[in-house]
């Protein structure tokens, strides 16, 4: 059986972010094919990287976790050393050095991770690294390139993505997989990754057998109807234009009825609003009843790869309202004919009262999202893509 590392910065049941839930779904499935390591830190949150888990190595769903101790907390002024770096590299001067420096400060900074990458690469028949913009990838993919596949995991452009050091990182994997074709052309686009093997296979979805949205309507006494935002509540994904939009919409729409329900750690403010109900942080089996429930799911975020919470709706056939300047989002909604999206708030308020007031535009959106899971979202099918490259990189 071969055997395969899986590099990441934070793995755990207790870790719910997009690309955290990614590598740990793709490693429980690996782990039916593969033996499986998955090499990570002991910190779940990623704006200090603080240890928390305790072990260095345990079992979780059969894929063995080996965790390192973060040997640097990320500081307070991380964030303006970072601008101040970024506007030197708008002048066009880049340090490799300085770099290295950057890449310590942000994290996590684990380099017993580094060190067990380069004594133990000849062990794995292939080490896939999980995101690009951390400390683990950066240092521990030059150290076993050449048994290397690269998962980006982008959103967007970020600026720091002109940096050196990730210029050099994107021409040294076997192969790249990507979550999206937007993603598969931004790389092509932006590094030199000619002759290296790419897929794009996206992420799965899972949804229990059985949700109740009745049993979540009575547990948080929600009595109407509702739309839904899922996710960490921040200004990150924009959460405070949605707040205007729908503030502004039940102001010019007062007969609708609707409220608006938010699931997720909240991170900024949120206003006090009738219609506007935050419920924090929610259990798993909640959170797919809530999503059951809803009439819309709304995502309002420019930027995001890892569209999750979309297809967590669509596989319930719940159609979803995204910001049209996220184009993985936009494209979503173009491909599978299951969503709208809008780019200022008279585009949104147009298409929530289609969605809230046009059934027969509702039912087909609904079955197409259902059709556009299944056809493109099963976590079979991405496995069998998953593994075509890990034969080939390994050949």
């Amino acid at each position: 059986m071969k055997r395969i590392a899986l590099v990441t910065p934070r793995y755990g049941m207790e870790v719910t972010s997009g690309p955290a839930r990614y590598a740990r779904q793709l490693a429980e499935r690996l782990v039916k094919r593969y033996e499986v390591d998955v090499l990570t830190t002991k910190a779940v949150d990623d704006s200090t990287w603080r240890d928390w888990y305790a072990r260095d190595v345990e079992t979780i769903r059969g894929v063995t976790v080996r965790r390192f101790s973060v040997e640097r907390e990320r500081q307070p002024g991380f964030e303006a050393y970072s601008q101040a770096y970024l506007e030197e590299c708008r002048k066009d001067n880049k340090s490799l050095g300085v770099e290295q420096v950057w890449l310590k400060k942000h994290g996590p900074y684990a380099p017993r991770c580094v060190e067990f990458i380069r004594r133990h690469k000849q062990e794995y028949d292939v080490i896939l690294f999980a995101g690009c913009l951390h400390y683990l990838t950066a240092a521990g993919m030059p150290e076993a390139a050449e048994k290397a596949i690269l998962i980006p995991l982008l959103r967007g452009n970020s600026p720091y993505l002109q940096f050196l050091t990730f210029q050099q990182l994107f021409t040294m994997p076997r192969g790249f997989v990507f979550l999206t074709d937007e993603e598969r052309m931004f790389v092509r686009s932006h590094f030199k990754t000619q002759g290296i093997p790419c897929e794009v296979m996206g992420t799965g979805v899972n949804v229990p057998d059985e949700v109740d949205p009745v049993a979540f309507s009575q547990k948080y006494n929600i009595r109407s109807r509702y739309i839904t935002y899922m996710g960490r509540i921040d200004e990150e994904k924009d959460c405070p234009m949605l707040f205007h939009y729908f503030s502004e919409y039940q102001r010019r729409n007062p007969e609708s009825g609707i409220k608006l329900v938010l699931m997720g750690k909240e991170c900024c403010r949120i206003p006090e609003h009738d219609d506007i109900r935050s419920l924090g942080y929610v259990s798993e089996q909640d959170k797919f009843n809530g999503v059951a429930g809803a009439e819309v799911l709304v995502i309002p975020a420019q930027h995001e790869n890892l569209p999750d919470a979309l297809l967590t709706a669509m596989a319930m056939g719940v159609p979803v309202l995204v910001n049209g300047a996220c184009e993985t989002l936009r494209e979503h909604c173009v491909r599978s004919n299951a969503g709208l999206y809008y780019q200022n708030f008279f585009e949104f308020e147009g298409a929530l009262k289609v969605l809230l007031g046009r059934n027969d535009i509702y039912e087909e959106m609904s079955q197409n999202a259902l059709r556009y899971v299944l056809n493109h979202y099963e976590w079979d099918v991405i496995l069998e893509q998953f593994c075509r490259l890990i034969e080939k990189a390994v050949n």
